[in-house]
């Protein structure tokens, strides 16, 4: 007998909670208080569950919710961000996830989403839904001894200041420049009101209680907030007194380079700080050339962090731009069938549409969803024999059309 997968109503969602805590192989009790929490936000009708058809019990999970994506040129695209993915271990290799996977993907296509997108927790899962990983993320820790900054002159020398403030005034200021942010950052999503009233404490998981944290204010010279730092720092001593205390970086927003610079170089020069672990950057973050010894700066982590699955291709293609005129026939093959056909992007007009002129390359979706933000090579996919090229020189063009000068980034995981 096969699982009964649908939408849970709410009565049922304390046990969805429990499954999906199964799934993340975390087996404490779900409390009361987040199961309220979460039917306030969430919507239910885009919250699945498998239930066994014996106990009656809910065996995997899968949620998806709204979210606006930027997109090179800074337009944004309506997207569906999945998320809490989970299949029991008892009931693995039953094709639980590929149903729930396609009632979404087909939901989101009905809606008119133009992109699907979500946080691969593991590479060989999203592929075969089409999803291709869209944005990378690294993290650097920093020997603040070998980095160089004098700790003398850590203040900006713009004619700038920051602050430390309350987290009332980091809720007011934060997302106002994360707005600033997205709209100028490819790769970037939207957040919603939960998701800043968490960050700041105002609604609290029990399952996962809110730790204080300091909050860095960077102010231009006419006294306007361009830049936010989030951070905590662990205390470690020596048995000779010395500090040894890391600070790590929960998140930073920075809408200048004046800011993004006054911001780390503050980071860097903080008193008994002898390391700064950076959280999730750009893999082309300005950081580690920022410091005068970049070999200070130890990459520690790089890889894959968002991933995208298009829907609508005619209206994906249609909403970034190009940096490079030119005109390719695509030939897109989609198992699924949401946006399989052939397609002609023309880079300098910024339109596409469907086509029957012969194919300029031909590619699966999961490959133009690494392609469409500007992060992956189309040379690179292409001697991996994930694009064939139909006419000499495509190649080269859709590498140099699709590029982008900075690369994307994606400050969240959701």
């Amino acid at each position: 007998m096969s699982a009964d997968i649908r939408p849970i109503a709410e009565s049922e969602l304390a046990d969805w909670l429990q499954a999906l805590n199964t799934g993340f192989l975390q087996p404490k009790p779900v409390p009361e208080a987040d199961v309220v929490m979460r039917a306030k936000y969430w919507d239910l009708g885009r919250t699945q569950g498998a239930f066994d058809p014996v106990t009656g019990r809910c065996v995997a999970t899968f949620r998806s919710f709204s979210q606006e994506l930027t997109v090179p040129g800074g337009a944004v695209v309506p997207s569906s961000a999945v998320t809490n993915v989970s299949v029991t271990a008892t009931h693995r290799r039953q094709g639980l996830l590929t149903r729930m996977m396609a009632a979404d993907l087909t939901a989101a296509k009905e809606r008119g989403d133009v992109v699907s997108a979500l946080i691969a927790a593991e590479y060989p899962i999203y592929g075969r839904y089409g999803y291709g990983p869209a944005t990378t993320a690294v993290e650097w820790e920093v020997d603040v001894a070998r980095s160089g900054f004098d700790p003398r002159l850590s203040g900006p020398g713009d004619g700038g200041r920051i602050d430390l403030v309350d987290v009332s005034e980091a809720r007011e200021t934060g997302p106002v420049l994360h707005e600033r942010l997205r709209a100028s950052t490819h790769g970037a999503v939207s957040r919603d009101t939960r998701w800043w009233n968490i960050a700041t404490g105002l609604e609290q998981s029990q399952a996962r209680p809110y730790k204080d944290k300091f909050h860095a204010v960077y102010r231009d010279a006419a006294g306007e907030p361009a830049g936010l730092a989030v951070y905590a720092a662990d205390e470690h001593w020596t048995d000779e007194k010395r500090p040894q205390n890391t600070l790590t970086v929960k998140d930073l927003i920075a809408v200048t380079p004046e800011a993004e610079r006054a911001l780390w170089r503050f980071l860097c020069s903080i008193d008994w700080v002898m390391k700064v672990r950076t959280g999730y950057r750009a893999p082309d973050d300005v950081l580690p050339l920022l410091l005068p010894d970049p070999r200070a700066a130890r990459l520690v982590t790089s890889a894959d962090l968002m991933w995208l699955r298009l829907l609508d291709v005619e209206r994906a293609l249609a909403a970034r731009t190009y940096t490079v005129p030119g005109v390719l026939v695509l030939e897109v093959a989609d198992a699924a069938g949401l946006a399989d056909g052939r397609y002609r992007l023309d880079a300098s007009a910024g339109t596409c549409v469907r086509t029957q002129d012969p194919a300029d390359l031909a590619l699966d979706v999961s490959v133009l969803g690494s392609l469409y933000l500007g992060e992956e090579s189309a040379a690179r996919l292409a001697a991996l024999g994930r694009i064939t090229e139909g006419r000499p020189g495509a190649v080269a063009l859709a590498d140099a059309v699709f590029r982008t000068a900075r690369r994307p980034w994606c400050p969240d995981i959701f």
